[in-house]
């Protein structure tokens, strides 16, 4: 069975993009959601698409399964979708205790930045950059299939401005 382990943080500062070492453009929709499963499509630089099923409950251990498809596919599939269109560019930083990635968010979530590490297993003590906030791992708001449900525009002041305020 594949696994996911990530956590999610909160952006304290803007230094990380001094770190990044590369993007790419990600639009991604989901296709079903209930409480135990989301079906999403993935379009990474108009040129690759996946396909991935993962288990719904936010936290650090997800299950997740996911598979290559015909870009052609992904885009005809966009019609099925539920939610809105989720648009990010994401960035990948160097890291020795996983994969680092910020998505700078765009369309209906645009203002959003979130961090996510992904972990090669679920060890708790790892060496974090002083650049990351808050951790948001298991709150589901900053989830993208919720996001793709209740987008970052639509949120409170008060919410966009808990998610954007430095706390590191």
């Amino acid at each position: 069975m594949a696994r996911e382990i990530e956590r999610k943080f909160l952006i304290a500062d803007q230094r990380w993009r001094d770190e990044a070492v590369g993007s790419v453009a990600i639009r991604q929709f989901y296709l079903a959601r209930t409480g135990r499963v989301s079906v999403r499509v993935r379009i990474i630089d108009a040129v690759e698409a996946r396909l991935t099923v993962k288990s719904a409950v936010p936290g650090m251990i997800r299950d997740e399964f996911d598979y290559a498809i015909p870009v052609a596919d992904a885009v005809a599939m966009e019609a099925l979708r539920s939610g809105s269109v989720i648009e990010k560019t994401r960035y990948r930083l160097p890291c020795t205790a996983g994969v680092l990635t910020v998505d700078v968010f765009g369309g209906d979530n645009a203002g959003l930045l979130i961090a996510e590490l992904e972990l090669a297993d679920d060890a708790p003590e790892v060496a974090l950059p002083d650049w990351l906030g808050r951790e948001v791992t298991g709150d589901a708001r900053f989830y993208n299939a919720d996001l793709s449900e209740r987008p970052f525009a639509g949120w409170s002041a008060a919410e966009k401005a808990a998610a954007a305020a430095p706390t590191g």
